[in-house]
C-alpha cells in the first residue's frame, strides 16, 4: 500500500454495487455460508454504506479541532469494522447484543488522573468481542482489563515517544533483503530465549510459518508463503519507516492483540473522555501538564491514516479473491 496518498484511495473499488456483490459472494462461498447469492445481494449496499459513512467521519475528523477528533475517528473506525464484519458474518447484526461498544471505562478521578495509567474493561457482549471472535478467532476476552500505556505500546509509530519519556524501546525493525528479513540477534536477549525456543515461541504466538537461521550478529527470517500481519500482534508495520517491526513486550496483555483491536480500544476511551470528561479533556489540551498530551495527539494523528490502512490490509489478507 502506498502511504503517501489518501488511505481511502484503496476503498474506491468498493463503490460499485456489482463489484461489492461479487466480492461478498466470494467471501461467503469461501466460508460455505448457505444462501450466498441472497446474502451477498442483501449485504451489498450496507457494506458500501458502512465504508462511505466511515469516510465521511474521517474527512470531518481531518479538519476538526482536537477537542472532538476522537469522537469522529471512533465512529468512523466503528463503521469500517462493521464493513469487515459483513465479509465474515453474513447475518450481522443478528441481535442487539452486538450493537454496544463491548468495552467499559472506569470512573475517572478528578485529581492526579493520568491517561496513560487509565484502564478499560472488555465486556461480554458488544462490537469488540464480536469482531474479535469473527475477524480474529479470539475468544475469552471478557473481563480483561487493559491499561492505556500498554495499548499505546502496541502502536509502533509511538516508539520514539516511549524512548524519549521512559527510555523504553518496544520494537526492533526487520531489515528487508531479497527474500529474507534480517533481525538483530540482540532480540534473543530481550526474549531470554535461544534461537530454537524463540522460533517455537513466535510460531505459536503468530500462527505464521517461517524459518529462522542464526549467524554471528543477525537472524535471517524467511516467511513461508504469504505472510499475514493483520491477524496477529507480534509483528507490526510501522508506517513512518515502512518497516515490519517485532515487539519485545511479551509480558504485556496487549502483546498478541492485532493492531486493529488496539486502535479501537484507544479510540473508545479517548472518545468517552472527550464526551464525558470535558473539564479534564480541555485542561489537558490547554495546559499539557505531562506526557499524556504528546501520546494522545500523536496517536490521533497516526490513527487518522493508519486506521483505514489496517482495515484494508485485513480485507486484502483475509479475502485475497479480487
Amino acid at each position: 500500500m502506498v502511504h503517501n496518498q489518501s488511505p481511502w484511495h484503496d476503498f474506491i473499488v468498493y463503490f460499485s454495487a456489482s463489484y461489492s456483490q461479487s466480492f461478498l459472494r466470494k467471501c461467503y462461498e469461501a466460508k460455505e455460508f448457505p444462501n450466498s447469492d441472497a446474502k451477498c445481494y442483501d449485504n451489498c449496499y450496507p457494506f458500501i454504506y458502512y465504508i462511505e459513512h466511515a469516510q465521511n467521519y474521517y474527512e470531518q475528523a481531518k479538519i476538526a479541532p482536537l477537542t472532538i477528533k476522537p469522537n469522529l475517528l471512533f465512529y468512523g473506525y466503528g463503521q469500517l469494522i462493521k464493513a469487515c464484519l459483513l465479509t465474515v458474518d453474513c447475518s450481522y447484526p443478528e441481535s442487539t447484543s452486538v450493537l454496544a461498544h463491548g468495552v467499559s471505562a472506569r470512573k475517572r478521578k478528578k485529581q492526579q488522573y493520568e491517561f496513560l495509567y487509565d484502564e478499560i474493561k472488555i465486556q461480554k457482549n458488544g462490537l469488540l468481542t464480536h469482531f474479535a471472535e469473527k475477524m480474529f478467532h479470539m475468544e475469552h476476552l471478557e473481563g480483561e482489563k487493559l491499561v492505556m500505556k500498554e495499548l499505546l505500546q502496541g502502536v509502533p509509530e509511538l516508539n520514539s515517544l516511549f524512548l524519549s519519556y521512559f527510555n523504553m524501546n518496544n520494537y526492533f525493525p526487520l531489515e528487508k533483503g531479497k527474500d529474507t528479513y534480517f533481525l538483530t540477534a540482540e532480540i534473543l536477549d530481550h526474549y531470554h530465549m535461544p534461537v530454537e525456543r524463540f522460533t517455537e515461541y513466535l510460531t505459536k504466538k503468530t500462527a505464521m510459518s517461517f524459518t529462522l537461521d542464526e549467524s554471528a550478529e543477525k537472524l535471517a527470517l524467511t516467511f513461508d508463503g504469504s505472510a499475514r500481519f493483520s491477524n496477529q500482534g507480534v509483528f507490526r508495520i510501522n508506517n513512518d519507516t515502512s518497516n515490519i517491526e517485532i515487539s519485545v513486550n511479551k509480558e504485556s496483555k496487549c502483546f498478541i492483540l492485532p493492531e486493529i483491536l488496539i486502535h479501537y480500544l484507544l479510540l473508545y476511551n479517548l472518545s468517552m473522555i472527550a464526551r464525558y470528561e470535558t473539564e479534564w479533556w480541555l485542561d489537558l489540551l490547554k495546559t499539557t501538564p505531562n506526557s499524556d498530551f504528546a501520546f494522545i495527539k500523536s496517536f490521533l494523528h497516526i490513527t487518522e491514516s493508519k486506521g483505514p490502512q489496517l482495515i484494508k490490509n485485513w480485507i486484502n489478507e483475509t479475502h485475497p479473491y479480487m
